[in-house]
């Protein structure tokens, strides 16, 4: 029990650790202070630039991979939780740090990368199929937050239809859901039509 409270402590600690935030600070600004004040890849895009954006994501996916590598590492064979559940619950615990990071002020990004990589280690077989939905709502619509939303929301029936265990299931119910609320603001200004769009990315209407 011990070894698994700190696992998940850790994990909480890593997901803390904000990319956008870190290297804001060699960069001398802090992005939750420009666009539309999230910590996270897409506003690093809007208001730092395409490389800035790449360091953060880097950055926001490996903190979920450490977690997931760590939990299944150090897992505690006669623990409370088999190694491939508290990987799972790892990761979880890294997205919600990444949300609420206490190095911070609790105030971070959305989580969709830290989620990201720990499915990298524990369910890589979900991310190519995740993968092309959110690229698809993405040039269908050019919203990046809805695209988030409908592809972590798939991994619910993928959880269903692909040979998974229950840790695997339930993780995709409470990413899904963690994935909706993080981005309720999102949700808000769409149903206000007042989202932005990335334009560049809605490949089918500049073709039509």
């Amino acid at each position: 029990m011990l070894t698994t409270c700190l696992l998940l402590l850790f994990a909480y600690l890593i997901g803390s650790v904000s990319g956008s935030l870190m290297l804001g600070r060699l960069r001398g600004v802090d992005i939750r202070t420009q666009g539309s004040g999230n910590a996270g890849g897409t506003n690093a895009f809007r208001t730092q630039g395409a490389k800035f954006a790449l360091g953060v994501v880097l950055v926001d996916i490996g903190k979920g991979a450490l977690a997931a590598w760590l939990a299944l590492r150090f897992a505690s064979l006669d623990g409370p939780l088999a190694p491939h559940a508290l990987g799972f619950l790892a990761v979880f615990v890294a997205a919600m740090g990444h949300v609420w990071p206490v190095w911070h002020g609790f105030r971070g990004g959305k989580g969709v990368g830290t989620l990201l990589g720990g499915m990298a280690v524990l369910w890589p077989m979900a991310l190519l199929p995740l993968f092309a939905v959110w690229v698809g709502v993405l040039v269908a619509t050019g919203y990046v937050g809805l695209a988030s939303i409908v592809a972590t929301a798939c991994l619910v029936p993928l959880a269903w239809w692909m040979p998974v265990d229950r840790a695997a299931q339930i993780f995709a119910m409470a990413a899904a859901l963690l994935v909706l609320f993080t981005h309720r603001v999102n949700v808000r200004r769409l149903r206000d039509g007042t989202e932005s769009r990335f334009e560049r990315a809605r490949i089918w209407r500049r073709r039509a």
